[in-house]
């Protein structure tokens, strides 16, 4: 699809011409089926972020991990049932960097007559944060993982793709919502961008959290949130001001130290009826970039409206480290290749091991027994002990090397998992979004530091229930599920830079008893590498 955006006109690749595309309405327990024609010359897959995928691994999308990607002219059909999952997701492409224009929401209400458990909205508004990038992604991609060196800034944040006033050539695309004074509205935000956290907020305007990652959390009202890509967020809005228009601004979160980012801010209006529509919109207020303690108190104030599941005995216990590393410069011509830290290569890792993509789909390759496309040897612990945040050899390349591998780790089906996600400072600390796919997990615990069972205090009161949890800069996330859902499930950072660096490692959860514990046969039409 032609757009013209920041003074530039390109093709992008988009769904049924839209850009973000369609949302997916759907209601708790339904039975949800897409057919995806890939009208494209390149790779194509669609996940669905934050559906759990009962029994259906074969559709969760991401390639050569569930599924080999649909190629030119090819059509396959995703099939999905909701099971017992409301609220507000997103789906989007998983395969290169194509989902920073392929994405949109899915939204799910409840069943017929059952009520939200918060006071019910005049109106519901989606959001959707992005990036735009003038240059073709695929081929930005290759750049970036060809010069070893890190990403880009993108060209502009954008707010259901448009970037607002503050961007070149961008003065009239501003989305913008006409509210009624004296109302409550009800606002989904999600962050559908590649490689950057950002912030949120309304001017003069609180906003009450009611659901985080599609489950409800106990009413928590903030002036300013921050979402990683992959999060989602409802919020409940009052609209108590005096008549006018103010700013919604989405603006940087960067934990990292010397990565360069974009720091203006995308802006969308809020927009009273009655407002005269020339009139100077107010600012909205966002936090620094390296604000921390930001996203420390958002973390703090989630709360599970009510934690049904949650394992307090644990079968499994796994620790893993994640963070960048900088391989060895192995090029005949360093100068272009090797533009990673003291003339290294950028790489990512779990547990310094640094993800391989396959040749053939993982799910494939477990399901039909084909020997030699992975080793079920990802460690459980890491394979060094050091002072991971402070302490860590900081004497890249030499000491930061990664291994690499395509190693999986093997759950038991009904296994209580805790796992805890320690942050690194090998090249530097960071946030990290980390994406289970197939599950969500209780965020039983966070804090800074390195983590350490003696003294970290775990929620197993009301801990909220995530698929994507922001792993603190310099600090660590304790999460739990119980391993029902047999298949092969992909975790990562969703900062798509760091997924494409190898910050990635996947699950194998064995089948159960009898077939409701175990995976069908894959559908007939799944893609061929």
């Amino acid at each position: 699809m032609r757009v013209t955006k920041l003074c530039q006109s390109k093709d992008i690749v988009t769904i049924n011409g839209m850009f973000p595309g369609p949302v997916v309405y759907a209601q708790e327990d339904d039975r949800v089926i897409v057919r995806v024609t890939n009208e494209t010359p390149h790779n194509a897959t669609i996940h669905w972020h934050g559906v759990r995928q009962m029994l259906s691994c074969w559709s969760d999308g991401p390639a050569y991990i569930t599924q080999c990607p649909i190629q030119a002219g090819q059509t396959f059909t995703y099939e999905f049932t909701m099971f017992k999952q409301k609220g507000t997701l997103l789906w989007h492409a998983h395969v290169s960097w194509l989902r920073g224009t392929v994405y949109g929401a899915i939204v799910v209400y409840p069943k017929t007559g059952v009520p939200y458990p918060f006071p019910h909205p005049y109106e519901e508004h989606i959001l959707i944060f992005g990036e735009y990038w003038n240059k073709d992604l695929r081929k930005l991609e290759k750049q970036v993982l060809s010069s070893g060196g890190g990403a880009p800034p993108t060209n502009a944040y954008t707010i259901n793709g448009h970037p607002g006033p503050r961007f070149n050539c961008s003065s009239n695309d501003v989305y913008r919502i006409q509210v009624v004074p004296g109302k409550r509205y009800l606002l989904r935000l999600i962050h559908a961008g590649l490689n950057m956290e950002n912030f949120f907020s309304i001017a003069n305007h609180k906003m009450t959290i009611v659901e985080a990652d599609g489950e409800y959390t106990k009413p928590f009202t903030v002036d300013r949130v921050m979402l990683g890509p992959g999060q989602t967020l409802n919020v409940l809005v009052e609209t108590d001001q005096p008549i006018g228009t103010y700013d919604m601004a989405m603006g940087p979160y960067m934990s990292a130290r010397n990565v360069p980012f974009q720091n203006i801010s995308a802006i969308a209006r809020f927009q009273y009826d009655g407002a005269t529509t020339n009139a100077l919109a107010q600012p909205a207020q966002l936090p620094r970039f390296n604000d921390n303690l930001v996203v420390k108190k958002g973390m703090d104030g989630l709360r599970s409206l009510n934690a049904t599941h949650l394992p307090l005995e644990i079968d499994t216990n796994l620790f893993f480290t994640i963070g960048l590393n900088v391989e060895q410069c192995h090029s005949s011509n360093p100068n272009k290749t090797c533009q990673g830290p003291n003339g290294g290569v950028f790489a990512a890792s779990m547990n310094n091991v640094s993800f391989n993509r396959p040749a053939v789909s993982l799910l494939q390759a477990y399901y039909d027994k084909i020997q030699g496309h992975f080793t079920d040897d990802f460690p459980g612990v890491p394979l060094k002990v050091f002072d991971y945040v402070n302490g860590a050899p900081n004497n890249s390349p030499n000491d930061t090397q990664s291994l690499n591998g395509t190693r999986v780790f093997v759950v038991d089906y009904g296994a209580r998992v805790q796992l805890v996600l320690q942050d690194t400072g090998t090249v530097t600390t960071e946030n990290h979004p980390i994406h289970l796919h197939g599950y969500s997990f209780y965020v039983v615990g966070h804090g800074t530091g390195n983590y350490d069972p003696r003294t970290a205090k775990l929620n197993l009161v009301d801990p909220p229930y995530m698929n994507t949890i922001g792993v603190p800069v310099g600090g660590w996330a304790a999460i739990r599920f119980i391993a029902d859902n047999p298949g092969v499930w992909f975790m990562h950072c969703h900062l798509e830079v760091h997924m494409s660096w190898g910050l990635a490692m996947a699950f194998i959860v064995k089948n159960g008893n009898g077939p409701l514990e175990t995976l069908p046969h894959p559908p007939a039409d799944l893609p061929k590498c």
